[in-house]
């Protein structure tokens, strides 16, 4: 018989893991922005459950690790993700609209989320101090670089708070007169706050965080992806997030040009490094001899700087 078999005749031992640090957290909510939250309804394993999943799935040769936080380091630096699929957090959050439209692209989730069609509108909305407002990137469409004067924010703050006001004056007053709530709605702004439960195993929860907590993600999801990995997935399975920190938050990918760049750079010095460059086509120049803006240069840029190296072309 192997020690994995039910003794005959006899209940399963097998009992529920409990995290006594998450039990504590059970649907305390953990504020985000100036009125969301995050908060956890419940979850189903830990880290034992990772170790437990791929000792059954792998068998004898997951054994030469000799103890569970080396068996998890190693699942999560060669990417085998079915052992993280067998824990799952459920949380409610409550989450302005224009960052739960970024949320819910996340399509590996259990997803309810309050209607305006059944329910009045929550009556809340996302505002922005005067010194938040973030510039537009000049070479990023999507992303924000530095802040707008505190001056220009002042106003730009109170339009937003007037803009809000009305709308929702708008919508009360349709409430009021009978308007369907489903029509009623639809003036809404998108700083208007919603809420849902969000259900999802730990390998698709990681793959979120990795995302969303990302510097070059929009700040308000950064904040709850940030929330919900440091205030409550570093608490639930330690051992994985410790890993995840050393294995994908803080490490770095390097593609095939990279590689060929850094080699060059280390064999032969600068100039190689430059050449190949070149040759990969990273170096382009329009007719006044200036580099095209190009976005994987820049990203190689940004991972030389990282790892303390001068960036060869200038």
């Amino acid at each position: 018989m192997r020690d994995t078999d039910p003794v005959p005749g006899e209940a399963s031992r097998l009992t529920r893991p409990h995290v006594a640090a998450l039990d504590e957290m059970l649907g305390v909510p953990i504020r985000v922005l100036d009125d969301g939250w995050v908060r956890v309804i419940d979850y189903l394993g830990d880290d034992s459950a990772v170790v437990q999943a791929a000792r059954v799935s792998y068998g004898s040769g997951t054994k030469k690790v000799h103890e569970d936080r080396g068996l998890i380091r190693y699942l999560l630096r060669h990417h085998h993700t079915t052992p993280f699929e067998m824990c799952e957090l459920k949380l409610h959050v409550r989450v302005p609209m224009d960052a739960w439209r970024q949320w819910i692209r996340h399509r590996t989730a259990n997803v309810n989320e309050y209607s305006t069609r059944y329910s009045l509108a929550i009556d809340a909305v996302q505002r922005t101090p005067a010194g938040a407002w973030r510039k537009q990137a000049a070479g990023n469409r999507q992303g924000s670089t530095g802040f707008l004067p505190e001056d220009v924010g002042t106003e730009l703050t109170r339009r937003e708070a007037e803009t809000q006001n009305t709308a929702t004056s708008v919508y009360r007053a349709r409430i009021e007169a009978g308007v369907a709530r489903e029509q009623a709605r639809k003036d809404l702004p998108l700083s208007t706050y919603t809420e849902a439960y969000w259900k999802v195993d730990l390998h698709n929860l990681l793959h979120f965080l990795h995302l969303r907590m990302d510097l070059h993600a929009q700040e308000e999801i950064r904040d709850y992806a940030t929330a919900i990995g440091e205030q409550i997935v570093a608490k639930w399975v330690p051992v994985v997030w410790e890993a995840f920190l050393d294995y994908t938050r803080n490490a770095m990918n390097l593609t095939r040009f990279e590689v060929e760049i850094l080699q060059c750079l280390l064999s032969d010095g600068p100039g190689k490094a430059v050449e190949r460059a070149t040759v990969l086509g990273l170096l382009k120049r329009n007719a006044e001899g200036q580099l095209l803006r190009n976005r994987e240069r820049h990203e190689i840029e940004e991972k030389l700087r990282h790892l303390g190296a001068a960036i060869p072309w200038g």
